[in-house]
């Protein structure tokens, strides 16, 4: 309790003082990982939106998140193609009906803070792993920009926005070395949901190609994008 008390004022608090200020934007971090350290699961609804700086191109998405510590997910995307990514305690899946194909990868590749995944659930070490600064209240949220102490070609630099009278991270955009984009909003968000363990399996179905890439963790396409 003593934490989610903090949590609302740090955040309070870098609103009414110097929003840059190093000291505050250490005390929101902390604060934002003490409530999910509470947090056992969660269900979202996503807006994603991805943007090639090279093209200038702009792919929209939309889709279901299921999240339960530590790190089992079930992504759905719905629009505009069908898309499935799960997260076992063994190992990632990655489904895609239309290409008739079914990739299996080791956990590896969300194990590290500067994966999207891991920011989007509230499971990064922003207190460890990133500089963060302070960038006052957008639209009724906490501003917080992240620079990763070792930078990684999937992230730069990432930004994210967080409810202030809860803590949670309810928007989040990730910049890659290239410039490129990755934005998440959540639609619609519920803490400490039942989720069922069937919900963090998957079973490639009958007929389905399957490319295991458990020994060369090399993805087809970058996950969760």
């Amino acid at each position: 309790m003593r934490k989610i008390c903090a949590l609302v004022v740090a955040l309070t608090l870098s609103f009414s003082l110097v929003p840059a200020a190093p000291v505050f934007a250490a005390d929101m971090a902390a604060a934002i990982q003490a409530r999910y350290e509470k947090t056992g699961s969660f269900s979202a609804d996503f807006e994603q939106t991805l943007t090639h700086k090279e093209s200038g191109s702009v792919e929209k998405r939309q889709g279901k998140l299921l999240f339960k510590k530590p790190l089992l997910i079930n992504w759905q995307t719905a629009k505009p193609h069908e898309e499935t990514l799960v997260v076992t305690g063994k190992e990632i899946w990655n489904y895609l009906p239309d290409e008739g194909i079914a990739y299996r990868y080791p956990l590896t590749l969300v194990q590290d803070s500067r994966s999207i995944i891991q920011v989007i659930t509230g499971q990064a070490a922003l207190t460890k792993d990133f500089d963060v600064k302070s960038e006052g209240k957008e639209d009724g949220l906490a501003k917080l920009r992240l620079f990763p102490k070792e930078p990684a070609p999937q992230m730069v630099e990432a930004i994210i926005w967080v409810e202030p009278d809860t803590g949670y991270i309810k928007r989040a955009n990730i910049l890659d070395f290239y410039g490129n984009s990755n934005e998440i909003r959540f639609t619609s968000f519920a803490p400490d949901v039942n989720v069922k363990a069937s919900d963090f399996t998957f079973t490639p179905p009958k007929g389905i190609e399957v490319e295991d890439r458990i020994e060369h963790a090399v993805p087809e396409k970058e996950l969760f994008q």
